[in-house]
């Protein structure tokens, strides 16, 4: 399965509380409907973001990591 990413979150080397706070002012800028990727290499960003979707009431498509690094797919579904 193939994802439109509409927009792409680089967040590689920035540590907590950083990548949470980017991933929440890009998914204040799109619109309903976009995916949003976010790539990240600290290790609290993969629960952290995923708690952050979960509070916004959003949609994880899907989440990868390869090493440290962590790839997530976020549908902005409100």
């Amino acid at each position: 399965m193939t994802v439109k990413v509409d927009k792409k979150l680089d967040c590689l080397g920035l540590y907590c509380p950083e990548p949470v706070f980017r991933t929440r002012l890009a998914l204040d800028e799109m619109e309903i409907g976009e995916t949003l990727e976010v790539v990240a290499d600290d290790p609290a960003a993969e629960s952290d973001i995923h708690s952050l979707v979960k509070h916004l009431e959003q949609e994880i498509v899907s989440s990868t990591k390869e090493g440290s690094t962590i790839r997530i797919l976020i549908k902005k579904i409100k």
